[in-house]
């Protein structure tokens, strides 16, 4: 189980908000890790290719930051082995590319811009994420 921090979260909410809205006013994209990530890695060099390694960097950083701040890191642990996070990690892979866009690009940016697809998504990417809990959990005890 996970504690129950509604400030934090409201805090951790609020800057990907922020983060979202500076990126969109001040170079017209939208702050979808998913495309900027894979723009990082197909764009060479210019300042297309700086602001989104800046993102990624600043990503990154963060918890440096939090450590810097607070004299510890997040406590981050994964109850799950290797192998399912790699399966995992293929399947949003491709979950993201037909879908064309991610939790962050989708939930975040989309569903502020009322975009009808973008809701869509979401509520795909959310139910989908609920039965697999269930089925993790419930079918097969983990």
């Amino acid at each position: 189980m996970t504690d129950f921090t509604p400030l934090l979260s409201l805090a951790g909410g609020a800057l990907i908000g922020c983060a979202a809205v500076f990126l969109m006013a001040l170079h017209g994209r939208i702050a979808g890790i998913n495309g900027i990530v894979n723009g990082l890695l197909t764009t060479q060099t210019g300042q297309d290719w700086a602001w989104r390694a800046a993102f990624v960097a600043g990503m990154i950083a963060s918890p440096l930051i939090l450590l810097g701040a607070t004299g510890q890191l997040p406590d981050i642990s994964i109850p799950s082995s290797p192998w399912l996070l790699m399966v995992g990690g293929f399947l949003i892979g491709l979950g993201t590319t037909y879908g064309s866009g991610c939790t962050s690009g989708h939930g975040v940016c989309g569903i502020s811009r009322f975009s009808v697809r973008s809701i869509v998504a979401t509520i795909t990417f959310m139910a989908t994420a609920g039965i697999t809990v269930f089925i993790i959990r419930h079918v097969f005890g983990g």
